[in-house]
């Protein structure tokens, strides 16, 4: 085995093989060089990519983006980059865009990890969120989980001084975990107060992932910690 495979990071997702619809695919061919970001781009000049300053938000896995259009068209003085490693919820949030003449989002579609890594400069972002990760139920994919102390680092890395992270779950027990990892993290420091769990804020839609735990009777938690 070589020292690559032997240090290759667990990834917190499988890529699916799932086609995009013919909407996806004409909206993801007609909008990407408008909204599109490339990770082999490097560095993002925020200002420059958005044609104005703003506040900067960054959300992480946001899924078809039907909450990540709707924060930016309830926001539109912020300037949101979304991250997604599956082309067709690109495709659908590109075609969102479009539809509901929403213009203050850009987009990877790329491994969030390298983004940060590669194209997002320390101490530039106010927010960043991760609403509904993937859970990885099962105990022995825990490890496969991206809330974990390493990736929390670097996310901190990547606040300004009083940046906040907001993130949600509808599983207990990642949020337990999620709170664990959060609050030991160097840094970092709880809007709700130590051990707490936040009330969903405003500015957060109600995700089908929330309305199908609502239904079924699952809690949802929210955790908001900020950078010192």
């Amino acid at each position: 085995m070589s020292d690559d495979s032997k240090h290759r990071r667990i990834r917190s997702y499988v890529l699916r093989t799932g086609r995009m619809t013919p909407g996806q695919e004409r909206a993801f061919k007609e909008n990407w060089v408008r909204w599109g970001l490339e990770h082999s781009d490097g560095a993002l000049d925020f200002d420059a990519r958005f044609g104005r300053p703003g506040p900067r938000v960054l959300e992480i896995g946001f899924g078809m983006g039907q909450s990540l259009v709707a924060m930016a068209a309830a926001a539109p003085e912020k300037n949101f980059v979304g991250i997604e490693v599956h082309k067709p919820g690109v495709g659908r949030l590109l075609h969102s865009m479009a539809d509901d003449g929403v213009d203050n989002i850009r987009v990877y579609c790329h491994d969030a990890v390298e983004v940060l890594q590669d194209c997002i400069a320390d101490a530039s972002l106010d927010t960043v969120q991760i609403f509904f990760p993937d859970p990885w139920h099962k105990k022995r994919h825990h490890k496969r989980r991206l809330i974990q102390p390493e990736f929390v680092a670097l996310l901190t890395r990547k606040l300004k001084p009083g940046g906040v992270i907001h993130l949600a779950t509808d599983w207990e027990n990642y949020a337990e975990q999620m709170m664990e990892v959060l609050s030991a993290a160097g840094g970092l420091s709880n809007q709700a107060g130590p051990g707490e769990y936040a009330p969903r804020p405003d500015d957060r839609p109600l995700t089908k992932f929330e309305a199908r735990g609502e239904r079924l009777g699952h809690g949802v938690w929210d955790l908001l910690f900020q950078r010192d």
